[in-house]
């Protein structure tokens, strides 16, 4: 992330405007914090509340608890290798340390979560390389190119020149609404003909991205899951054009997933990540499911890192995926 110094007309700023600045800076975040309680209000019902209302009902932990737990977070997409795991930590740790009472309980499944979902945390970050290249994959349907268009505002309003590459040639609506999503962020846009070879276009837009010397380079891609091995292969050529061009690109190769197919996002993780190395996760649609458990599911069958979460419409709404801020914002009373 980068961040811009702003300085008064002697190249300096006055204690006055920094205070003024962080006071202005503390509503907002809080602003930012409630958004995020009200967008994950569906997951936080259907998961923490649930198992809240089960611990304080029974009073102490038993079998029957567990086993209503392990009922609770199953049925909310955890998946059954994640409850397990959850469901045997929080009866190792209540017995080692003789956690009693529902407020301690609810203290140790939110550190248990905490815990699994921290893990491998970081921010999607900029580094000095240029042209710096992302690669988006993923199948349709994911929120794929409102994605892309979302990180193109984000990096222009950093200061950043973007290109916007429409390397999916197979569906005119992608393309279209990426030409809009340029056009709107003031970004550069790369087409060909419907049908042509998307690695065909990565080479022309990357070249031309040099040339201009372009900031950072966005790369939409096909996502047809249900022609899965000729997907795979068109995604390995396209790696392969991509470093002929700039060896140790891509920099970034970020896979899109939509939090309301449940455990269908895990198949998709592994599916991609053999055509790719993908070095990062973005999951969309976390305000319209009950079932955000999925997202704790991922975080501990994978080690690859979520660095956005989509949790609405507009542009502010794909943001940072802060590990401690999630759960804090599911657990709130």
């Amino acid at each position: 992330m980068f961040f811009f110094k702003k300085t008064n007309g002697e190249g300096t700023q006055s204690i006055g405007e920094g205070e003024r600045r962080q006071e202005a800076e503390i509503p907002e975040k809080k602003g930012l914090f409630s958004r995020l309680k009200e967008r994950l209000a569906k997951t936080k019902e259907n998961i923490v509340f649930r198992v809240k209302e089960a611990i304080r009902l029974r009073g102490r932990v038993s079998e029957e608890l567990l086993r209503e737990i392990e009922e609770i977070l199953i049925q909310a997409d955890v998946g059954v290798e994640t409850t397990l795991k959850i469901v045997d930590r929080i009866r190792h740790e209540t017995r080692a340390r003789g956690i009693e009472g529902p407020e301690p309980m609810i203290a140790l499944f939110k550190e248990v979560m905490l815990e699994i979902i921290k893990k491998n945390e970081r921010l999607l970050q900029i580094s000095d390389q240029r042209p710096f290249v992302i690669l988006v994959v993923g199948v349709n349907g994911t929120g794929k190119t409102t994605t892309i268009g979302k990180l193109a505002q984000h990096f222009r309003e950093q200061g950043l020149s973007v290109m916007i590459v429409a390397a999916d040639t197979f569906r005119a609506a992608a393309v279209e609404q990426l030409e809009i999503w340029a056009k709107r962020t003031g970004s550069l846009f790369i087409r060909q003909a419907m049908g042509s070879d998307p690695a065909s276009v990565c080479f022309d837009a990357l070249n031309s991205a040099r040339s201009q010397k372009v900031d950072v380079v966005l790369i939409d891609t096909a996502g047809r899951l249900h022609t899965k091995v000729n997907l795979m292969a068109e995604l390995q050529k396209v790696c392969r054009v991509i470093k002929k061009i700039i060896p140790d690109a891509p920099h970034e190769s970020l896979l899109v997933l939509d939090a309301t197919t449940g455990q269908n996002a895990i198949n998709q993780v592994k599916i991609f990540s053999e055509a790719v190395s993908v070095t990062g996760l973005i999951m969309t649609k976390l305000d319209g499911t009950a079932k955000g458990g999925i997202l704790i599911a991922i975080r501990n069958l994978f080690d690859t890192p979520v660095l956005k979460i989509g949790i609405g419409e507009k542009v502010d709404d794909l943001r940072d995926f802060n590990t401690e801020e999630f759960v804090d914002a599911l657990f709130e009373e």
